[in-house]
């Protein structure tokens, strides 16, 4: 046939079919190779899942425990960020005036490195964990000392730090909003200033951070205080680039919703921040995950420390407040904590059910669904309302609408039964126990029903295994 001939129309039609069953093939080849691109497996460690979403989950490490063969496969394991828990400070690395000692912060640095993980520093200049010779200076003598300080510091280390924690812990605790009355303060107002202006000058690489504790709730005067002054320095191009939230959570600082709000707030200002050394009494899993969810909504969030690896490990250790035991198994907050890394892909938490008193054959109940803390709970007819479910968590809270705590107002008979925002205290584990009563941890008090009719209130009460301390869970 010549250039042109046209096949018979047979032959065309079994080309087609011949073409048309190796597209299909090929389509379908290609289908079980391509993976959509917004699908995304889970990780299974820590600093993987954080690093999903360009962020470190981070640990503070000390010297002193690297011969543990645990604590250091733990760390190496899950971690993608270290800090030095206490070799990088003032007394640590310079004990002697101009007699500068790194042997215990480099081990913590280089055992980092060598297993690719970047280093926070912290600190270079605080009231606390001075040297001797340094509480003995005031005035000229110590500002000068300070930036002494900073600048040796700085320069054993230069272009190796990716964070410094530069100035910690300025500010004084309660609702005054006033710098902390510190030798270093003495030394004139400017001393956090010209703190950040020499960090600036020993390295122009790394990032430079305030760090501080108490200041997560946004409404809290030292927060605005710190606010106020981040805002001064931005507007006045002081060297400022980011912000550490400790996040010491415990009952004299619990967790606040409002701790997102914190960080857009900062992040606004146009500093990056960080929480920088994590850790909550009682180790809620929520909390945890809060926090972390809290992180990954604010772009500028770089990363979470947690200060410490086990609870053994903690400088609140009888708080038991990290994400691993003692004897390093995972906590029901590190599986909280690696979810939310995840995007929440893992397995949801348990629905709720309800909590029906044996003796008045009526429900734990928050009134009008209120969800205001220090909302007292009664009794009252079941329904199907989500005020009447309540979650049993593996730390032995009582859970309603998820984040609000079944809280014990005290520790004596007749303390009221209430719901709080959950942080992980004492005062909201209980005890179900297999004769019907529900035992308060702190107080070792039952929950009990002062009547049997609607509105009844409840309380804690001595344990006498009376109807109105049996509950039916379910």
């Amino acid at each position: 046939m010549g250039s042109y001939a046209i096949s018979p129309p047979g032959v065309r039609r079994r080309f087609r079919s011949l073409l048309t069953a190796l597209l299909v093939g090929a389509l379908a080849v290609l289908s079980a190779l391509v993976v959509p691109p917004s699908a995304q497996a889970a990780e299974s460690t820590l600093g993987a899942a954080a690093a999903q979403s360009g962020r470190y989950f981070g640990v503070a490490i000390a010297a002193n425990r690297m011969n543990d063969s645990t604590y250091l496969t733990i760390a190496n394991r899950e971690f993608n960020s270290v800090t030095a828990e206490n070799e990088m400070k003032i007394d640590a690395t310079q004990p002697q005036r101009g007699q500068f000692n790194f042997t215990a912060a480099d081990r913590v640095y280089n055992w980092a490195v060598q297993n690719g993980k970047q280093v926070r520093g912290h600190t270079l200049a605080w009231h606390s964990q001075q040297p001797g010779w340094m509480q003995n200076l005031s005035g000229t003598a110590l500002r000068q000392a300070m930036i002494d300080h900073i600048n040796g510091v700085m320069r054993h280390y230069r272009g190796k730090i990716a964070e410094w924690d530069v100035v910690n812990e300025a500010f004084a605790d309660g609702g005054s909003g006033a710098r902390r009355d510190s030798n270093l303060q003495r030394t004139g107002n400017d001393w956090i200033e010209v703190a950040f202006r020499t960090a600036r000058a020993a390295d122009p690489n790394a990032k430079l951070c305030y760090n501080d504790y108490n200041v997560e709730n946004w409404n809290a005067a030292k927060t605005q205080a710190m606010y106020a002054m981040v805002r001064d320095f931005k507007q006045r191009g002081v060297p400022i680039d980011c912000v550490g939230f400790q996040a010491h959570f415990n009952e004299g600082n619990p967790y606040n919703s409002n701790f997102r709000t914190t960080l857009q707030s900062f992040a606004a200002l146009g500093v990056d921040v960080s929480v920088t050394e994590l850790d909550i009494q009682g180790a809620s899993p929520t909390t945890y995950a809060n926090v972390v969810n809290d992180c990954l909504a604010v772009a500028r969030c770089l990363g979470i420390t947690v200060w410490g690896v086990r609870d053994s490990d903690s400088w609140r250790s009888h708080h038991t407040p990290l994400l691993f035991n003692n004897n390093g198994s995972k906590k029901p907050a590190y599986d909280a904590v690696l979810n939310a890394l995840n995007g929440g892909s893992s397995t949801p938490p348990p629905p709720g059910g309800q909590i029906r008193g044996i003796g008045s054959g009526r429900c734990l109940d928050v009134p009008n669904s209120a969800t205001a803390d220090g909302t007292r709970v009664h009794l009252w007819d079941c329904h199907n309302g989500t005020n009447q479910q309540w979650t049993r968590t593996a730390a032995g809270e009582l859970r309603v609408y998820g984040n609000k705590c079944l809280d014990a107002g005290g520790t004596g008979n007749g303390a009221i039964v209430q719901i709080y925002s959950c942080w992980g205290g004492d005062n909201q584990k209980w005890r179900v126990n297999s004769n019907g009563t529900i035992v308060g941890v702190q107080s070792g008090l039952c929950l009990d029903a002062a009547g049997s009719g609607n509105g009844a209130q409840l309380q804690l009460y001595s344990c006498w295994n009376g109807d109105n301390q049996r509950w039916s869970v379910t």
